[in-house]
């Protein structure tokens, strides 16, 4: 029985065939990501040091895939070989690890141990109010949003037209994302952030640990003004 993605490959090179060209001469400049260090989170309140090191591991194989993905990209491009079904299914996979590199640097961008205040008088603060009338109403949003079933992310977004502030489900790491939204609060909500300190159930405590490490003056960084 033929899969779906094999029906894809038929009806791709039959209806979009690529043009043979001669590629031999041609480059494509490209800069490889590097992994970030965030190896000063350690001692956060309620997410233990062995769940960041796992995390760690697993950011860095998102931007090491992201790189290969890229390579893969260039080298068939190069040859010439440009929308063929090899070249279609790899390009659907950016999504995928591209965001999953960047959402976790987000994250971990957003914590530091011991956390900070988020201060009503604050230019976070005040937006924050003004969108959702005060920052517990808008907090107990997000939180809700995060203790939502499936694997995914939070995200408070902002709206670069408007300015406006709001909350954002993203599963997986893709499906989800508004274009041109800005990520002013990431916080990851798959498993595996938080299953050795806490069981699928307790997600709320790990929410609310999150938070006590929310380092808010990063955040506020992130904002447009």
């Amino acid at each position: 029985m033929q899969s779906i993605y094999d029906i894809n490959y038929v009806y791709e090179a039959l209806h979009f065939p690529y043009q043979e060209m001669d590629m031999q001469q041609t480059k494509i400049a490209y800069t490889a990501y590097k992994e970030q260090d965030f190896s000063h989170l350690k001692n956060l309140a309620g997410i233990s040091d062995k769940t960041l090191e796992i995390h760690f591991g697993l950011y860095a194989g998102y931007v090491k895939n992201t790189n290969l993905l890229n390579e893969k990209i260039i080298e068939l491009t190069e040859q010439g070989k440009s929308g063929t079904p090899e070249y279609a299914e790899l390009k659907r996979r950016y999504g995928f690890e591209y965001n999953g590199m960047r959402l976790h640097e987000y994250y971990f961008g957003n914590m530091k141990a011991g956390g900070s205040e988020l201060k009503p008088d604050s230019a976070l603060g005040k937006k924050l109010s003004e969108v959702y009338s005060s920052i517990d109403v808008w907090k107990n949003d997000f939180a809700k949003v995060g203790a939502m079933r499936g694997v995914g992310w939070a995200v408070l977004f902002q709206d670069p037209i408007t300015k406006t502030l709001s909350n954002h489900w993203i599963t997986l790491h893709e499906e989800g994302n508004i274009a041109g939204f800005v990520p002013i609060l990431v916080m990851d909500v798959w498993e595996h952030a938080f299953l050795l300190d806490y069981k699928p159930v307790d997600r709320p405590k790990y929410i609310e640990a999150f938070f006590a490490n929310v380092d808010w003056e990063a955040v506020e960084k992130r904002l447009l003004k």
